[in-house]
C-alpha cells in the first residue's frame, strides 16, 4: 500500500488485531482460561474492559472460547471507537452463524453454540467511569489491553482495581516495556537516538498536567500490582513481531506499520535534540521500506494475569 494521506487511530486499532493475536502470551492466556472456565458454569461472569477500542478483545475472547456465559462492559474514551465496535458486531455474528440482538441503546446480546454474551458499549473516560461506578458496581474480571502504558500506574491501578470484586481476576496485556526495533537499520546512530527520544516522550507525557504512561510499564507492573492489591499468578512476554511474507504483509499490517512510523513523527516533530531534516528523511525512508515490504518491526511487551486479594 502507498503512504496514507490521513491516519485513523480507530483503523490502526483494528489493523493491529492480527499482530496482537500472535503476540499475546499463550501461557498467561492459558492461566486465564483455566481460572475462568469453572466460574461461568454457575452463572454469568461480569467482565469489564477499559480502553476497549473497536471491540477486538471481546471478539478474540469469544473466538478463543473464554466468553461462554458473560456480561461484558466495554468502555473507551473515543466515541468513534465505540461506533466502530457497533459496526463490527453484526458482521462478526454473521460470519460465525450467531444470533445478535440489540438491547436498549448501548447493549447487545450475542448467542450461539450454547453460549451467551450480553455486551454493553460505553464511550466515556475510564476514570470518569470508575468514579461513577465506585461503590455501585464491581466486576469478576478486569481487562486492560495495550492500555496501562498510556496511564500513570500510581493513579490508575488503585482506581481500576477498586472496580474488581475481591478474588476477581485481572488480565492486563501488551504492556510496553522499553524496546522499539525497526529493521533493516538506516543510520545506526540516528536510529538509536530516535528510539531513545521516542521512549522519553512516553515517560514525559502529561495529560491535564499529570503523568500519563511510561516506556517501562511492563517491568513496573511487577511491583505496582502487589502494592495495590493484585496477586500475580502468571506473566510473560507478548512481543510484537511484524515482518513481510512472500506476499507482503498479511491482513492490514502495512497500515499498522505506517501508523506507527507516523506516531514516531508526531511525537518527535520539533524536538530540540533532533535535526528536523534528518527526522523527516528517516520517516520518509521508513514509509518507503513499508511500501516495498522490507520493514521488520519488533516491540517488547508483557502480559499479566492475577487476582485481587480478598475473600470472594
Amino acid at each position: 500500500m502507498t503512504i496514507p494521506n490521513h491516519f485513523s487511530y480507530t483503523r490502526y486499532l483494528a489493523a493491529k488485531k492480527s499482530v496482537d493475536d500472535l503476540a499475546l502470551n499463550r501461557q498467561v492466556f492459558g492461566t486465564l482460561a483455566q481460572a475462568l472456565g469453572p466460574r461461568q458454569e454457575s452463572g454469568p461472569l461480569a467482565f469489564l474492559e477499559v480502553g476497549s477500542g473497536p471491540g477486538t478483545m471481546v471478539e478474540r475472547l469469544w473466538d478463543w472460547g473464554i466468553l461462554t456465559n458473560a456480561l461484558y462492559t466495554a468502555v473507551d474514551l473515543l466515541p468513534e471507537n465505540i461506533a466502530a465496535a457497533q459496526t463490527r458486531l453484526p458482521a462478526f455474528a454473521r460470519e460465525r452463524g450467531l444470533e445478535l440482538r440489540e438491547v436498549g441503546k448501548n447493549g447487545w446480546h450475542l448467542t450461539g453454540l450454547g453460549r451467551s454474551l450480553r455486551l454493553t458499549l460505553e464511550a466515556l473516560d475510564v476514570f470518569d467511569f470508575a468514579a461513577r461506578e465506585k461503590g455501585r458496581s464491581t466486576w469478576d474480571v478486569l481487562l486492560a489491553h495495550a492500555f496501562l502504558d498510556l496511564v500513570d500506574l500510581e493513579t490508575a491501578l488503585p482506581c481500576l482495581l477498586a472496580l474488581l470484586k475481591p478474588g476477581g481476576c485481572f488480565y492486563f496485556t501488551l504492556n510496553f516495556d522499553g524496546a522499539t526495533i525497526l529493521l533493516p537499520p538506516l543510520a545506526p546512530e540516528l536510529d538509536a537516538s530516535i528510539e531513545k527520544l521516542y521512549h522519553q516522550t512516553m515517560d514525559e507525557r502529561r495529560v491535564n498536567g499529570r503523568p500519563s504512561g511510561s516506556s517501562q510499564t511492563g517491568r513496573l507492573l511487577f511491583s505496582a500490582l502487589p502494592k495495590f492489591g493484585g496477586r500475580l499468578l502468571a506473566a510473560g512476554s507478548s512481543d510484537w513481531v511484524v515482518f513481510p511474507g512472500p506476499d507482503g504483509y498479511p491482513h492490514d499490517e502495512a497500515y499498522f506499520l505506517h501508523y506507527l512510523v507516523h506516531t514516531v513523527e508526531e511525537a518527535l516533530r520539533g524536538h530540540p535534540l533532533l535535526k528536523e531534516s534528518s527526522l523527516q528523511e528517516w520517516i520518509t525512508r521508513r514509509h518507503r521500506q513499508i511500501e516495498r515490504a522490507e520493514l521488520i518491526y519488533l516491540a517488547h511487551q508483557l502480559d499479566f494475569f492475577g487476582i485481587k486479594w480478598g475473600e470472594q
